[in-house]
C-alpha cells in the first residue's frame, strides 16, 4: 500500500463511490419488510448487512488487493484474516437495531488502518442522507444536501458540554458517574458511529462508550474525528490501537479538541 494514495481524491472518491453503493443496497432492503436472524453471539443480521458487505470487500479487493479487509460479517462466519501495517476495517451496517426500528441513525463504516491508527475513514448515513470523510492530518468534511463542507471539532461552548450518548446501548447511570459533575448543557442520544461523526461536526462535544465495541464500529469514525482535530481515548488514558486479538474495544471516551 502507497501512503500517498491516501491522499488522491480520485482514490476516495472510489472508497466513497463504494460506500455509496453499499448504502443504496441497504435502503432497497429499508424500503420493504425486514427479516432479522440472529447471529452466534446474539446479535441481529440482516440481508442489507450481508449485501452490503459483499459490495465493499469485492470493491476493496479490486482497489487494494493487498490490503487485508476485516469485515464484521466474515469475522462472524469465522474468515478473520491476518492484518498487518495495513488493514480495512468494514462495518457494512453498524446500528441494526436503528436500521429494523427504521429511524435512519444507521452507518456504512468504511477505515483503512495503518499501524494500528485509522488514517482514512468513510461514514455514511443513507436514510439521512449525511456522508462523513476523514483523511488524518488532512481535514475532514461532510457532503449533505448535494454540498461538501469542512467540518472542524469546536471549543467547548461556556454553556457547558454537549454530550452524544448511544441510543441502543445507553448506561445512564454509568454516564453520571463518568461525567463525575462536569458542567453538561445538553444530552443528546444517537445510533451508530453517527456519535463520532457528531462531535468530528462540532454538533457535540464528548462521546464516553461505556460498553463493549467492536474495531469495526469505530475505525471510520475515528478518522473522521481524528482528522477534525478530536481523539479517542480508553478510560484508563491509552490511545485506542487497532489490530488487536479478538478486535474488541475497551471502554473509551471521545472529545473535541481545538488547539
Amino acid at each position: 500500500m502507497d501512503e500517498q494514495r491516501v491522499t488522491d481524491v480520485s482514490w476516495q472518491g472510489a472508497v466513497i463511490a463504494t460506500a455509496r453503493e453499499a448504502g443504496a443496497a441497504i435502503m432497497e432492503v429499508y424500503s420493504k419488510e425486514i427479516e432479522v436472524r440472529g447471529k452466534a453471539d446474539s446479535s441481529p443480521v440482516t440481508e442489507a448487512d450481508e449485501r452490503a458487505e459483499a459490495i465493499i470487500t469485492r470493491a476493496l479487493g479490486r482497489l487494494t488487493p493487498e490490503v487485508p479487509v476485516v469485515a464484521e460479517e466474515a469475522v462472524a462466519a469465522g474468515a478473520a484474516p491476518q492484518v498487518g501495517e495495513w488493514f480495512w476495517l468494514v462495518d457494512p451496517l453498524d446500528g441494526t437495531k436503528e436500521f429494523i426500528s427504521r429511524n435512519g441513525e444507521f452507518t456504512v463504516n468504511i477505515a483503512l488502518v495503518r499501524r494500528g491508527q485509522p488514517v482514512f475513514g468513510v461514514v455514511l448515513a443513507p436514510a439521512l442522507d449525511r456522508l462523513f470523510v476523514g483523511v488524518v492530518g488532512h481535514g475532514a468534511f461532510v457532503e449533505e444536501g448535494g454540498t461538501r463542507r469542512p467540518i472542524r471539532c469546536r471549543a467547548v461552548p461556556p454553556s457547558g458540554l454537549v454530550v452524544v450518548a448511544s441510543r441502543s446501548h445507553g448506561d445512564a447511570e454509568a454516564l453520571d458517574r463518568f461525567l463525575g459533575g462536569r458542567q453538561v448543557a445538553a444530552t443528546i442520544n444517537a445510533g451508530s458511529s453517527l456519535k463520532l461523526c457528531l462531535v468530528a461536526a462540532g454538533e457535540a462535544d464528548l462521546y464516553p462508550r461505556l460498553g463493549r465495541t467492536m474495531e469495526w464500529d469505530i475505525a471510520a469514525g475515528h478518522a473522521v474525528l481524528a482528522a477534525a482535530g478530536g481523539r479517542i481515548l480508553a478510560v484508563s488514558g491509552e490511545p485506542l490501537t487497532y489490530g488487536k486479538p479478538g478486535f474488541d474495544n475497551p471502554h473509551f471516551a471521545a472529545e473535541g479538541l481545538v488547539s
